[in-house]
């Protein structure tokens, strides 16, 4: 049943990079729908029911949510952009619910929140030399690679200290999350966009997606 699910998403989201590609945006749309409906329902198929466990499907849902926003954006060129702050302000609630399961867990949560802090500012003040973007987009962009800049590293710091499949799986889905996130802000607020890393993007954030999903089966 985990496989299967895995497989039909990985299939809606590869139907998803070529159908938005060729600008088909309603089918678009739903793709990206039904995909992130697939990494929805492997944390229901997976979870233990547990605290940890719901925190984690509450971020899957908003990744949902967040995912079917930003198709969205396309559907109105006079919205577009009001959609977009509006599905990453859903994304970082998200990111909030994963870093509450993992900081419930975490041997120093101050130290990986801190740490998490100081390399989002060396992150986010490279990254704002690379890109052309509007003030409004610059503010949620530092809040939105805050949140899971800080996730990230409370994923790497709860791998290191406390070992165990859950969190290596994490860990891994939390670093391709981030790494994700970088593309997709240079890919979108740069002269040029590239298909390339458009599907690297989305590649990455996916799977990203479907580790988080499934660490709960290891629980």
């Amino acid at each position: 049943m985990i496989f299967l699910v895995i497989v039909i998403g990985i299939l809606l989201q590869i139907c998803f990079i070529y159908v938005e590609h060729k600008k088909h945006m309603v089918a678009a749309m739903v793709f990206k729908g039904l995909a992130s409906l697939a990494f929805v329902l492997l944390g229901v198929v997976c979870s233990s029911w547990d605290p940890f466990s719901n925190w984690i499907l509450a971020g899957l849902i908003f990744g949902m949510a967040g995912d079917i926003l930003l198709a969205m954006r396309y559907l109105s060129e006079k919205s577009g952009q009001k959609i977009f702050l509006v599905g990453i302000l859903v994304f970082l609630m998200g990111h909030v619910m994963y870093l509450a399961a993992l900081l419930n867990i975490a041997v120093n949560p101050a130290v990986s929140v801190i740490t998490g802090v100081v390399i989002t500012a060396v992150l986010m003040i490279w990254i704002f030399k690379q890109i052309k973007a509007e003030r409004a987009f610059k503010i949620f962009g530092f809040f939105y690679i805050g949140a899971v800049t800080i996730m990230a590293v409370t994923a790497v710091m709860n791998m290191l200290q406390l070992g165990g499949i859950v969190n290596t799986m994490f860990e891994a889905g939390g670093v391709l999350f981030l790494v994700s996130d970088v593309v997709m802000i240079l890919n979108t607020f740069t002269e040029k966009t590239r298909f390339s890393l458009r599907i690297a993007n989305l590649s990455l954030y996916y799977v990203g997606q479907l580790l988080i999903a499934v660490c709960l089966k290891f629980l």
